[in-house]
Order: structure tokens, then sequence, then C-alpha cells
């Protein structure tokens, strides 16, 4: 079962503007319009609170966690809800900038750094070389592969589904790929 939090009135948070105040001059001193227009106000006060500080819902530092995991979906940030929130937040920072190196070996050792707070080993065939001499040897080799091994303390399957499904959004699109996750090699005495 999975819970929805809903943003909703806060006790205690005054309207930026009143509606008791815009009312015609009549109803100035009218207990029972301006009880009923503060009731408003308890309702609105939340909204108006949003709107003035939307520029900040925009911002994946300083947005709400829930609204920052909402705007990863505009940007298309790697996450999937597991994620701790600091990481949720550097991606979504991220996304853009990723989208421009998709396809590289560095846009894709920064998405898996991303996701899993730690640095991917990455093998890959190709290479690039330049020569005065025509016909020199081709670097690299001439089948394409790449393969991601991925180091953490405690792996499970479900990193493993993870790195793949990451790898294969975020690798060329040409490109064969195998990926592991095995766990830390501990430091020998």
């Amino acid at each position: 079962m999975t819970t929805t939090t809903h943003r909703g009135s806060i006790d205690g948070l005054g309207s930026s503007l009143p509606i008791g105040t815009l009312l015609p001059a009549v109803f100035a001193d009218d207990d029972l319009a301006q009880r009923f227009v503060g009731g408003l106000d308890d309702v609105i006060a939340p909204i108006l609170n949003v709107l003035d500080c939307l520029d900040a819902y925009f911002d994946p530092a300083l947005a709400p966690a829930d609204f920052t995991r909402w705007l990863g979906t505009w940007v298309g940030a790697e996450t999937d809800g597991t994620e701790p929130e600091d990481r949720l937040r550097a991606a979504v920072a991220a996304a853009a900038r990723l989208h421009r190196v998709r396809g590289t070996r560095r846009g894709l050792s920064e998405a898996v750094r991303l996701a899993f707070g730690t640095e991917p080993e990455i093998t890959e065939s190709g290479g690039a070389t330049w020569d005065a001499r025509p016909l020199g040897p081709f670097p690299g080799t001439p089948r394409p592969r790449l393969h991601v091994t991925l180091r953490l303390p405690d792996p499970t399957p479900a990193d493993t589904h993870r790195l793949d499904a990451l790898v294969s959004a975020a690798r060329p699109a040409h490109m064969p790929y195998t990926v592991e996750v095995t766990a830390e090699r501990t430091p020998e005495r």
C-alpha cells in the first residue's frame, strides 16, 4: 500500500493578501463578514504561499522533496524513487547537463555515480587515434562492446536490475553491453 501526501492547510499560516482588507468599507467592521472571509484566507493561504515562492519550487535544492521527485520527471532525471533525498536532488539538478553528454563514457559514468553514489568501472571497445601516415592500425577492437562494473558495499539483485536499466538508457544506442554489480573490495592487511 502506498501513501500519498497532499498539500493542504497549514495551521497558523497567515495569508499574504487577506480578503477582509479587500472588501468594501461597509464590511470592514462586520464581524460575520470578517470571520467568513478569514476562513477563506485559511484555505487560500497555502496556495498564495506556493505562488509567492514559486521560483524555489523549480530549484531542486530548495523545492520540497515530493515536488523534486515530480520535477525529475519533467527533466528526464534517471531516478527510480528509491534514492536518498540528497542523491535525488543532485540527479534532478544534473539532468539537463547529462542529456548533453548522453551516450558518452562521461555521461554514463556520471549517471551511474548520481544513481548509486559510487564511480563505476567502464570498459569499452572503442578508441580514437591520429596518424600522419595513412593505413595505420585501427584503435580499439572490431566488435563493439561495453561492460560496466559497479562495486557496492552490500549489493542486491535489485541493484543489478537498476544498473542494467540505467546503462540501457544512457549508453550509445548501437552498443551491446553487459553489467556487473559486485561487493566492494576489502582493503588487504
